[in-house]
């Protein structure tokens, strides 16, 4: 099976590479606003937003209240505050393996 490259890179190591970069930029930059879209928001969880049902839904299953470290918490933080670098390490890692998905598929097909 040939792979097919785009002919101004000289390998398609270099098209991997660029996709990677492109994916991990865009996640990096992205997960905070799909954060917010959500409803995570610097002022607190946004009322009648997705992260509200979840917040209602983890409070209702832990008897009242939402425990610390829990998932809705731990999103709540990243709306707040912002991506810590772990977080930002982990989006661009993500990001990078979905770029070099969609190149090597595209490769393929």
């Amino acid at each position: 099976m040939k792979y097919k490259c785009w002919f101004w890179f000289s390998s398609c190591v270099s098209v991997s590479l660029l996709a990677m970069g492109g994916g991990a930029a865009v996640a990096v930059v992205g997960a905070p606003v799909v954060l917010g879209a959500v409803g995570f928001t610097s002022a607190g969880i946004a009322v009648g937003s997705y992260a509200a049902a979840m917040m209602s839904t983890a409070a209702v299953a832990n008897g009242g209240a939402v425990a610390a470290g829990s998932t809705v918490a731990v999103l709540q933080a990243m709306g707040a505050a912002g991506l810590t670098a772990a977080a930002n390490a982990v989006a661009a890692t993500a990001g990078a393996g979905v770029g070099a998905t969609v190149v090597g598929l595209a490769a393929i097909i």
